[in-house]
């Protein structure tokens, strides 16, 4: 965490060992999800229902930690000043999506299709053009 750290959002991605992998497909992200959930499982030592509670818990927590690194970025905490970069709020919401997936699948097993499922939904409520550009107010001019 820099002191110097830009109020600017960071438009490069931070070079980590995974980010030179080539990206995964939504098999494979679903795979990951399902490997850590059983890991979570198997760990465990309380019972499946409070298990369950404290994992949807979590994303709150995760949340939390997007706002402290929002904050952070930005500097408006006066006497923390520029306590986090940009690429801690991207982590930070990277753990809440993450967060998301394991909670969904620790709810079910059909996690993915939930998921495709309301993303569709989602898709058709929005005024979007076959390329996916938006159209309507608020689209970018022409």
């Amino acid at each position: 965490m820099s002191d110097t750290a830009s109020d600017a959002p960071s438009t490069a991605a931070p070079v980590t060992p995974s980010s030179r992998a080539a990206p995964l497909d939504q098999t494979a992200v679903w795979e990951a999800v399902d490997g850590i959930v059983h890991w979570l499982d198997r760990e465990s030592t309380l019972p499946p229902e409070q298990e369950r509670l404290l994992r949807l818990m979590k994303l709150s927590e995760e949340a939390g930690e997007v706002a402290q690194a929002v904050i952070g970025a930005t500097g408006q905490n006066p006497r923390k000043g520029h306590s986090h970069t940009w690429d801690d709020v991207h982590g930070e919401l990277c753990d809440v999506i993450l967060t998301a997936m394991v909670a969904l699948r620790t709810l079910t097993p059909e996690a993915r299709g939930v998921f495709d499922g309301h993303l569709r939904r989602v898709e058709a409520r929005l005024p979007l053009q076959p390329a996916g550009e938006r159209v309507g107010p608020g689209a970018p001019a022409s």
